[in-house]
């Protein structure tokens, strides 16, 4: 996630770091070239073949494909904005979670028995954000799970689940033995069961990507659209073809290129969710509740990126 300082409205208009246009700049520059081409093509080449080719036509798709833009952007953000959901419902069952075990139950005495089940909750956050991107979590579980219970986690195929299921195992062990009640029991299985679908819902957002015949058909609209654009603009303004052909295209292969990139979430993109971040948050919050010393906070400059 790209987080930078507010800018006025017209350092806004000439910010690099935190827009699409890096990416897409050699697209448009293929472009800029075609509108250098099309206007000695219409000149020498078209109007005498009779090739008329005018601006009115890219008018009426360029409505009906900014509509259909629209909607693809939407439906990329609506799944950005599920996943953050989903995070911001982790975080919250969590602490509660650490709470209830904390203050409301009676495990051991010295604490080691809640200390577990508290680390057990930051340790399935890295294992939910590992299992999303794909990556080793053995280095921050390590830290967080006990010895005799990390060789099982790592070995199973769904992390985050394993690690629900020794936490569940826990709290089921306490209530058999009394030292949770069975109304405490019965809040905090709840709680889990909430974990639970939020692991659901990040794995329904990543196995789930928007339908590719339906990605592909704008992708493939936009680029087709974008050059031939110079050739329609051509007969129009002359010589101004390139610059308003690179303008009219920013805006098209923009959109597309932002719904594309935040559509998946969950990935290391600079517009994705900053799971780094959240977890890392995660796991502070719960060690000050334990009493620990917090991990310290990255070094974070003026205009930076949190991943």
């Amino acid at each position: 996630m790209i987080v930078r300082s507010k800018l006025n409205w017209f350092r806004m208009i000439f910010a690099w770091r935190g827009s699409i246009l890096p990416k897409i700049l050699p697209r448009l520059t293929v472009i800029l070239i075609l509108g250098v081409v099309a206007v000695p093509a219409h000149q020498f080449l078209l109007s005498r073949l009779a090739l008329d080719l005018n601006i009115q036509p890219f008018t009426l798709v360029g409505i009906a494909l900014a509509i259909f833009l629209g909607f693809r952007n939407t439906v990329s953000y609506d799944r950005y904005w599920e996943a953050r959901r989903l995070w911001g419902q982790l975080l919250n069952v969590a602490r509660a979670l650490s709470r209830q075990a904390l203050t409301e139950t009676q495990w051991a005495p010295d604490g080691a028995e809640a200390r577990r089940f508290v680390l057990g909750l930051a340790a399935f956050s890295y294992a939910l954000k590992h299992q999303l991107r794909r990556s080793d979590p053995a280095a921050e579980l390590k830290d967080l799970l006990p010895a005799e219970a990390l060789p099982g986690v790592l070995a199973a195929r769904f992390r985050p689940m394993a690690i629900l299921l020794l936490l569940g195992q826990q709290l089921g062990q306490s209530r058999r033995e009394g030292r949770v009640s069975e109304m405490m029991a019965h809040a905090m299985e709840s709680s889990l069961d909430q974990l639970a679908e939020v692991v659901g819902g990040c794995e329904r957002i990543q196995n789930t990507p928007i339908p590719m015949p339906y990605a592909v058909l704008l992708h493939r609209t936009v680029y087709v659209y974008c050059m031939l654009l110079p050739f329609g603009l051509a007969a129009a303004i002359g010589w101004l073809t390139p610059l308003f052909a690179v303008f009219i295209s920013y805006t098209f292969i923009a959109v597309d290129a932002i719904a594309e990139e935040i559509e998946e979430p969950f990935g290391t993109d600079p517009n994705d969710l900053p799971l780094n971040t959240l977890t890392l948050m995660i796991k502070s919050t719960l060690l000050e509740m334990l009493g620990d010393p917090l991990p310290p906070l990255p070094e974070i400059p003026k205009d930076y990126i949190l991943l």
